[in-house]
């Protein structure tokens, strides 16, 4: 049993919600009185058309009775933009900064308030209706972690385009299959970004997107507008002379920010759009290979992200509020952008790494800025951890309040050095879970309610009723493990697959019809407390980034000399997971470190740099059951060197196991 935390008098004297007795209340009219408890937080924000009282929510997740949907206050009509900046500038706060930007170099720092960013997301939106853009259309996104990234997506929800980020890590053949996926009409972008010292060129990885995205996908973007960012930052290595040789300039398509925006109105008349109307859609990894284009709507999501911004974080007026992610996954889509605007909040938005200039950089912005709430991952936790506590202490953190993390379960020496170093042991940790299909958090401690255990995701989040499930669909009482899933929506949960609503129904609710299925296990202690135990399908998670195997496997087998290949993940101890690929040979092939770098190429080429493999074993062959199914439970076995591999019974030919582990690599 884990030692159980409780919040200290710090954290429960300005929090919203100070007893764990007052959450579950919460909660409880939450689930029963679903319609009282969130009507109460609807009513903060603007409606043209109030939603009508006794249709608030209807949903069916079992399967077996039709097809699977949800619907929040159908027939309310509002506007997300509006809501986020009209209202915060009407209700007094248009001098309030809503952002402070930290570039990647210390020497780059602007802020911005409500007032000026409304202005600016009217401009762009008013450009983009001005070359077309209406309601409904589709535009990426492949952006720097810079204001215009939050202004585009601003402006889309203004005007009702859907838009579509790509994380900027992620290739330019990945990109071009989701902007092609989506049906973008535009790409929004930036010539150029530091990480570090390593310069991005994203404009050339955006030339080579549209071009592979018009051979292999018949799809082409109509204008291509570019922020010109390397010029107004501080150069962290060697430019070009000339800018423009970096990238293939088309006028036809391309077009600078400054030049699409030029004399533009900063007053634009949102799009009044039903509560079920498309808002966004994110792209996430499936256990196919192909990416699904999960898509959130208009007032479930407003409603969800600024409630669970209100309570996880336990956000206050004046409290400065940091979330690490890239906007290019849900947790920066909502965590950075929609939710703390919803809220009239402070944020602070990072361009740059934890590693430079120093490996203290994370910790001078805290202090710089007196971060009150500090959200990042696990992996960042684990890397700045071996760095010591000497870089910490030379900081004042003595403004944090609330601690969180996200991505992946934190491990317990990890939360214990967040706690006790970063913390010090005064600071509540949030480790939340969600998904970019559920929108917002579904599992969480509560700063000032919910008392904690290192590594434990805590309780359900209002509105969220999880439940346990054994392989035969029956629930688990009290103590012990099972799938994890959830028997009934809350207000962001996503609502379908973009172009794909089978692909949706059988993704999520097949298996166990009824319940919504999060492809992850997990277990109940005997204090009730929940604990997410990792994927249960072929999905891997590292670093925070979720991929499928398959869609590894298939980037592997690209190369002319290899034959088969079958990923699996092994323990890493900073990035929670690694790639640990096996692969069989065409005959001939040699196995060499050429392959061997050849193929970690490849798979940087085709996803990113994040799936970079960390172990390629050769394979003699892989263990398959007779019906050709590969045992990955035992891959993971030899990925480890654990030999306890159990019942080989069903294998084709045992014997190949052995021979894996006699050609594990030594180092």
């Amino acid at each position: 049993m884990s030692r159980v935390y409780h919040p200290s008098d710090y954290v429960v004297e300005k929090s919203l919600l100070p007893s764990f007795d007052e959450y579950k209340k919460m909660h409880k009219k939450s689930i029963e009185d679903p319609e009282g408890f969130w009507s109460e937080i609807a009513n903060e924000f603007y409606w043209q058309t109030p939603y009508q009282p006794g249709n608030f929510v209807s949903y069916n997740f079992n399967i077996e009775k039709g097809n699977i949907f949800i619907k929040w206050m159908e027939g309310a009509v509002t506007n997300v933009c509006f809501n986020l900046l009209d209202r915060n500038v009407r209700n007094g706060h248009g001098d309030k900064i809503a952002y402070y930007w930290e570039g990647n170099h210390p020497d780059d720092y602007s802020r911005i308030t409500y007032k000026k960013l409304l202005s600016l997301v009217c401009q762009f939106a008013n450009a983009l209706r001005e070359n077309g853009i209406r309601k409904g259309d589709k535009v990426s996104i492949y952006m720097p972690m810079v204001m215009e990234t939050i202004v585009c997506m601003l402006a889309c929800a203004r005007i009702g385009a859907v838009h579509s980020v790509v994380f900027a890590g992620f290739s330019c053949d990945s990109l071009a299959e989701r902007m092609s996926a989506c049906e973008a009409k535009v790409l929004v972008t930036a010539d150029g970004a530091w990480r570090g010292e390593k310069l991005l060129n994203l404009k050339q990885m955006c030339d080579d997107a549209m071009q592979k995205a018009k051979t292999k996908f018949n799809h082409s973007i109509e204008k291509c507008i570019v922020v010109s960012h390397l010029k107004r930052v501080t150069a962290c290595g060697k430019l070009p002379d000339d800018l423009s040789s970096m990238y293939n300039w088309n006028d036809d398509v391309d077009v600078w920010w400054h030049d699409f925006v030029e004399g533009q109105s900063t007053i634009c008349p949102p799009e009044w759009m039903e509560a079920e109307d498309p808002l966004f859609m994110l792209y996430t990894s499936g256990s196919t290979g192909k990416p699904k284009g999960v898509l959130h709507t208009t007032a479930g999501y407003l409603l969800h992200s600024a409630t669970s911004f209100r309570y996880v974080f336990d956000y206050r007026d004046k409290d400065v509020f940091w979330c690490t992610a890239d906007v290019g996954w849900i947790t920066g889509h909502t965590y950075v952008v929609y939710a703390p605007l919803a809220n009239a909040a402070t944020s602070l938005v990072f361009e740059g790494t934890p590693f430079y200039p120093d490996n203290d950089r994370y910790w001078s912005i805290v202090e710089k800025y007196k971060v009150t709430q500090f959200y990042t991952a696990p992996t960042a936790i684990r890397s700045l951890m071996k760095f010591g506590d000497g870089l910490v202490a030379k900081h004042n953190l003595q403004s944090l309040r609330v601690l969180a993390s996200v991505g992946e379960p934190i491990n317990p020496e990890a939360w214990h050095w967040y706690y006790n170093v970063i913390g010090g042991g005064r600071c509540s940790i949030s480790d939340t879970f969600f998904q970019t299909e559920t929108g917002g958090h579904v599992l969480t401690p509560l700063p000032g309610a919910t008392p904690m255990k290192p590594g434990s995701a805590g309780f359900p989040f209002f509105g969220v009723e999880p439940a346990l499930l054994d392989e035969e669909g029956k629930i688990v009482e009290g103590p012990g493990e099972g799938y994890l899933v959830f028997a009934r929506p809350w207000p962001s949960i996503m609502r379908t697959l973009f172009g794909d609503h089978d692909r949706f129904e059988s993704t999520y609710f097949s298996k166990f019809p009824g319940y919504y299925c999060t492809g992850d296990g997990a277990r109940r202690d005997e204090d009730g407390f929940l604990w997410v135990t990792g994927r249960i399908d072929d999905m891997l998670n590292v670093s925070g980034h979720l991929m499928s195997t398959s869609e590894v496997e298939g980037v592997l087998t690209e190369e002319p000399r290899v034959s088969e290949a079958a990923v699996v993940s092994k323990p890493h101890p900073v990035k929670g997971e690694s790639l640990y690929c096996f692969v069989i040979l065409n005959e001939g092939a040699k196995f060499d470190d050429d392959l061997v770098n050849c193929l970690k190429k490849l798979v940087r080429g085709r996803i990113g740099a994040f799936a970079a493999p960390d172990v390629i074993q050769y394979a003699p062959g892989l263990p398959k059951t007779r019906s050709g199914k590969i045992m990955r439970r035992i891959l993971r076995k030899i990925a480890i060197g654990d030999k306890n591999i159990g019942d080989t019974s069903t294998l084709t030919d045992p014997s190949i196991v052995e021979e894996l582990f006699k050609n594990r690599p030594q180092k």
